[in-house]
């Protein structure tokens, strides 16, 4: 089986897992928002090896926060069910496209996820709690999971910025149970994203092991803050930390040009 290794520093890749452990545990997503760009932008690893390291390291991140969910009751396990079936089938498909996507693409991607996310958390919602669901709900909810694997395989996101807004705004779920499930969800789609990228070379072990465990101990406080917030605020502050992580992102786009204009630069003088 072909392992992928970088240079990246364990103290900077523990720094990446406090930041986003606090993310996981604070508003149910795998922290992919964090571990992404920081891996790329702080620890200047490969994107496309971010990406897969990213969501290997969303897995004890996930579980942790998953285990304070659960302590509070904020989870909801039919729901999660249905998401995990399509999940689990699109993180297959994500790690596929994973080893053929450009770069600059997955970036590119990266963005819109999380600022068409943000604009509708801005819009606010109205959860007071889901109806029973129906067979037309459960196929829906599959195929949101098949979405939300697929970009977990892709992006390295746990896939918790598509599920806890759809939750919210498609079911009615209460935010802080939206957020439970997800990370219900995140925690067999990072399994299976992480076999299959370690399949293609897309993960380094080494840095998803201190990134996802020093991210534990902040998830679980991030977790037990969730509980106490508020859903209009829990929302704005999600949206807002969306919006940032899209701005840092598109930085990375402006630097990466500029950097290519520097490297040809010589040959075209050269000539």
């Amino acid at each position: 089986m072909p392992l992928s290794h970088s240079n990246v520093r364990l103290s900077t890749a523990a720094i990446v897992g406090l930041a986003a452990g606090a993310l996981g545990g604070l508003f149910g997503v795998g922290g992919g928002l964090i571990i992404v760009p920081g891996l790329v932008g702080f620890a200047h690893m490969d994107r496309r090896l971010a990406h897969g390291t990213s969501l290997a390291a969303t897995l004890p991140i996930a579980t942790a926060s998953l285990i304070t969910y659960l302590a509070y009751g904020n989870v909801d396990w039919p729901v999660a069910l249905f998401l995990a079936v399509g999940a689990i089938v699109g993180a297959i498909v994500g790690t596929q496209l994973l080893k053929v996507i450009p770069k600059r693409m997955l970036t590119i991607i990266f963005v819109i996820t999380v600022v068409a996310t943000a604009g509708r958390l801005f819009l606010g919602t109205d959860a007071g709690g889901r109806d029973d669901l129906t067979l037309g709900i459960a196929l829906l909810l599959v195929v949101i999971g098949f979405l939300t694997g697929t970009l977990a395989g892709l992006l390295g996101i746990g896939g918790g910025v598509i599920m806890v807004p759809a939750m919210v705004v498609l079911l009615g779920e209460v935010p802080v149970v939206a957020k439970g499930t997800s990370v219900a969800v995140i925690v067999p789609t990072a399994i299976m994203g992480t076999i299959r990228n370690r399949k293609n070379a897309n993960v380094d072990i080494r840095v998803a092991a201190v990134v996802g465990m020093c991210g534990v101990v902040s998830a679980v406080i991030g977790g037990t803050i969730a509980d106490r917030l508020s859903d209009d605020v829990s929302n704005v502050m999600f949206a807002a930390l969306l919006i940032f992580v899209a701005i840092t992102q598109l930085l990375t786009l402006r630097t990466g040009d500029a950097s290519s204009e520097r490297s040809t630069a010589p040959a075209e003088r050269a000539d």
